[in-house]
Order: C-alpha cells, then structure tokens, then sequence
C-alpha cells in the first residue's frame, strides 16, 4: 500500500491550511487509483505537537507523539506539506518540524509543496522560502506547488480545484516512478529529470 504523508501547519480550528491539504491529498490518492495505485493518506497536524515540537528544539529528544509523526514521514512515499505564509515565509511551527526530521530524511523522496495566506503576493513565499528549503534537503519537489489566497476558496469557476488536480497528478506520477526498489527502503534518486522536463 502506498502511503501518502501530508503535514499542515495551520495554526486555527478550522484550518484553511489543514483544508488544502485534505483536497490535494484526497486528488492525489484519486489520481494514483487512475494509474491503478492503492493508496491511503496520514495527516499530521503540526499544531497539535507544537509543545512537542518546541521541547524537541531544546533537548534534541522527540517524545513519541513527535516520534511517531517523525516516523510516519520515514515511511511515506511521498509527503505534502501545507504552511500558512507569516511575514513572507513558512511559518515557525512549520521549521520546527522540518528541523525535527533526521538529516537525509527527504532526500530523493517526492514532496508537493503548498500554502495559504491572505492576498496572492503571498505566493512568492513558496518560490522564495519554501523551495530553497526543499533543494538543500534534497527532496523530489513536484513541478506544480499550489498556493490558495483567502479569495481562492469561494472563488467562482473552480481555479483552486484545477490547480489542486493538476499538481495532485503530477505528484501522483512522481510517487509511483520513485517508489522503493524491491526490498530495500532506499528511494531511486537516478534520474528525475526526465520526469521534471
């Protein structure tokens, strides 16, 4: 079975942030069963292991809910992750995961990235912020980050749930080419460029 991790950093109840992330995960677990994938989603919300996540920064020591968040990710095959955009970059609770996570954790694995905040000028953040974060832990970034402003969720014509499909496909075809070899944990970190090209 393939499993699909999805980290949202949203800070409220409800949660944009935590809602975008239930949309791209449920498109992306629709478009690896069109490829013929059985696949199933875990969400972790980070706001539910912010005293975790900042007792971790201090001690260096993940308790085991964090432990067991930190591990869901190990084992998935691919992540989205979901921050709320503060004073043009992710947010702190976000780092704080990111920062949790053992040195090569995300290398060579696919990671669709998204956000949310206010107004569209937001959505440098995820060129700007987001991205470099991803390259330096050597994730394999899908090609269509998705980010939804305030005005994106009532908007008319369905923009948010075009681009929303659209990334989840691209992701969806990056998981099943980078999936595991057969027995081993390692993921195939040969060639992507094709796939990104």
């Amino acid at each position: 079975m393939t499993t699909i991790a999805v980290v949202t950093a949203g800070h409220s109840t409800p949660s944009s942030t935590h809602l975008l992330g239930e949309r791209l995960a449920d498109a992306t677990l629709t478009a690896l069963a069109g490829q013929g994938v059985r696949a199933t989603a875990v969400f972790l919300d980070l706001r539910e292991l912010a005293a975790d996540l900042a007792n971790q920064s201090l001690t260096r020591f993940a308790g085991g809910r964090l432990q067991d968040a930190l591990d869901r990710v190990v084992q998935a095959d691919g992540v989205i992750v979901v921050s709320p955009i503060y004073n043009g970059s992710y947010s702190g609770l976000f780092k704080l995961f990111v920062d949790a996570l053992d040195e090569g954790t995300l290398a060579g694995r696919p990671v669709l990235l998204a956000a949310t905040g206010g107004t569209p000028r937001h959505s440098l953040a995820i060129d700007h912020a987001m991205l470099p974060l991803f390259y330096y832990l050597k994730a394999l970034i899908a090609p269509h980050p998705v980010f939804a402003a305030t005005k994106d969720w009532g908007a008319a014509g369905g923009r948010l749930e075009k681009r929303v499909n659209r990334a989840a496909r691209a992701f969806a075809e990056l998981v099943v080419e980078a999936r595991p070899a057969r027995g081993g944990d390692e993921f195939q970190v040969t060639d992507f460029t094709e796939l990104l090209g």
